[in-house]
C-alpha cells in the first residue's frame, strides 16, 4: 500500500532504491505518528471533517495502535511503503471509510513532519536526562577529589598547578552549556508544522492551533512554506547540539586515554573496564575511551554530513530528506551509548593521591612563587625576573601550597553556582508539561 498509489505499478527495482531504510527507521516514529493522527482526528471533528462517532471510533482504533507500537508489536508489514501507510491500512481494515478519512487535510509531508519533531523532542527528554545523570556524577567526583592536586598544562608542557576538583568539574560545567544549546533547539523543535500539507497549505478549514495544543507544542510553525523548509533545517539544528555534547565526552576521553598512560600515571581502572594485549601480558588498553572519542568525533562531523545532503536544494519538499534519518538516527543512539558508558565507567576511577611530590613537578608552583613577591610589594615584572633567574640558576625551591579562593578556583570549585545553573536549564525545558498532554491526547 502506498498513500500516493496510482494505476500503473511502480518498478520494483526503483521501489526498493527509493525506499531505502525507511521501513527500518520509520518503526522509530510509529507511536508519534498515531499521536499526531490522534490530534489530527480530533481537530477533524471540530471543524466538520468527522462525525463525531467516527472520530471517536478512529481514536480509540488508535490507541490500541499506540500501545502495540509502545510494545514493539507494530510492523510494517510486506509490500506497505512506510508507517504512515501501514497506520493507516490498519485504520481502514478495521473501519472501512472512516479509516479512509484520516488523510484529509494533510499530507505525508507534513505528517512526517510532526512525527520528526515529536520524536526528536522525547529524544532530546532522553538525551538531557542522561546528560544530567552524567552532570552528577561529575560534580559528585569533582567534591569527592577536591583537595587532590594534579598537573595543568598549556600547549601540553606543565604550566600550573590544578585539581582534581576543578577538571571533573570543569567537564561538568561544561555539560552545562552543551544543554543550553540543546535547550535553544528544543524551542525550535517544539513547534507545530501539521497543516501545512505537502507546505502550501490546503483548503479545509483547519484548526492548526487545536492540534498545537494537543501536541504540547509551544507553538506553530505559522508560514507553511517554512514549517515545510524545517525538514532538514531541524536535523541540522539537532546535530549541532549532539555534537557539542559529544565534543566534551570526546575531550573527556582523551584526557582519560592520557591520564592513564604511565608516563602520566594520573588515574586508574579496575581490570575489568581495560583490555589486554595478545602478545603483551602487561598491557591494560583503554579501549573503552579510545571508542567514545572516535565515535565522538564522528558525531562532530553529522552536522557536515546533514548539511552536505541538502546544500543545493531549492524550497519545498525533495526525497533527498529522506536519508537524513540514516544519518541523525544513529547519531543520537550513538551519544546515548558515548553517555552511558562514560558514567559507568567513572563510577569505578581511582585518583592516585600524591602526585605533585614527584620533583618533576616543582615548577607548577613559579606562579604561586612569583605572587608570593608581589603579595610583599615588588611589582610583578620584577617578581617574575627574580623567579626566572632562580629557575635557570637551578636554586628554584617553592613551598608547595595552594591558596586559590575566588570563585571557580582550587579552593572554591563553586559546585553549588555550577549545579544552580543546570538546575535552572533542565527546569526551562519544561518535559513534564508534554508528559501530562500526551497522557490527556491517549485519554477515550
Amino acid at each position: 500500500m502506498k498513500l500516493w498509489k496510482k494505476k500503473a505499478a511502480l518498478d520494483q527495482w526503483v521501489e526498493k532504491f527509493t525506499t531505502g531504510q525507511d521501513r527500518v527507521l520509520d518503526l522509530k516514529l510509529a507511536t508519534y505518528d498515531i499521536l499526531g493522527s490522534i490530534a489530527h482526528s480530533k481537530m477533524l471533528a471540530k471543524v466538520g471533517l468527522l462525525e463525531e462517532d467516527e472520530q471517536v471510533k478512529l481514536q480509540a482504533a488508535l490507541i490500541r495502535l499506540y500501545h502495540k507500537a509502545k510494545e514493539g508489536d507494530l510492523l510494517i508489514e510486506d509490500g506497505i511503503e512506510d508507517i504512515h501507510s501501514q497506520v493507516e491500512y490498519l485504520l481502514t481494515e478495521e473501519l472501512g471509510d472512516i479509516g479512509k478519512k484520516i488523510h484529509s487535510g494533510r499530507s505525508r509531508n507534513d505528517q512526517v513532519l510532526v512525527d520528526l519533531r515529536l520524536f526528536f523532542r522525547s529524544e532530546i527528554k532522553e538525551v538531557v536526562e542522561e546528560t544530567k545523570d552524567l552532570f552528577d556524577l561529575l560534580q559528585q567526583l569533582s567534591v569527592k577529589f577536591k583537595d587532590q592536586l594534579m598537573p595543568g598544562y598549556t600547549h601540553m608542557q606543565l604550566a600550573m598547578v590544578s585539581s582534581f576538583g576543578l577538571w571533573f568539574g570543569a567537564y561538568a560545567e561544561s555539560l552545562v552549556d552543551d544543554l543550553k544549546l540543546m535547550e535553544a533547539v528544543y524551542r525550535i523543535i517544539n513547534q507545530n508544522p501539521l497543516g501545512s500539507a505537502a507546505g502550501y497549505g490546503n483548503s479545509f478549514p483547519l484548526d492548526r492551533t487545536m492540534t498545537t495544543q494537543l501536541l504540547g507544542f509551544d507553538d506553530l510553525n505559522y508560514n507553511v512554506v517554512h514549517a515545510q523548509m524545517g525538514r532538514g533545517k531541524t536535523e541540522l539544528q539537532f546535530s549541532f547540539a549532539l555534537a557539542s555534547i559529544a565534543q566534551t565526552l570526546g575531550k573527556f576521553s582523551m584526557d582519560i586515554v592520557l591520564y592513564l598512560n604511565q608516563n602520566f600515571d594520573f588515574i586508574k581502572f579496575p581490570d575489568e573496564i581495560t583490555t589486554g594485549s595478545s602478545i603483551m601480558p602487561h598491557k591494560k588498553n583503554p579501549d573503552l575511551f579510545e571508542l567514545v572519542r572516535a565515535r565522538c568525533n564522528q558525531l562532530q562531523s553529522v552536522p557536515a554530513q546533514i548539511s552536505s545532503t541538502m546544500v543545493n536544494l531549492p524550497m519545498g519538499y525533495h526525497r533527498d530528506f529522506q536519508l537524513l534519518k540514516e544519518i541523525i538516527f544513529p547519531a543520537i543512539e550513538h551519544l546515548k551509548d558515548c553517555l552511558g558508558i562514560l558514567q559507568y565507567a567513572l563510577e569505578k576511577i581511582e585518583i592516585k593521591p600524591g602526585l605533585l611530590k614527584a620533583d618533576k613537578y616543582k615548577f607548577l608552583f613559579s606562579v604561586e612563587e612569583v605572587n608570593k613577591e608581589v603579595l610583599k610589594g615588588l611589582p610583578f615584572r620584577d617578581a617574575y625576573h627574580k623567579l626566572s633567574s632562580s629557575i635557570e640558576s637551578g636554586t628554584f625551591d617553592p613551598e608547595r601550597t595552594i591558596n586559590h579562593t575566588h570563585e571557580g578556583s582550587i579552593g572554591n570549585l563553586s559546585t553549588d553556582k555550577i549545579k544552580g545553573k543546570m538546575d535552572r536549564v533542565i527546569q526551562d525545558f519544561g518535559f513534564e508539561k508534554i508528559d501530562e498532554v500526551l497522557e490527556a491526547l491517549l485519554e477515550i
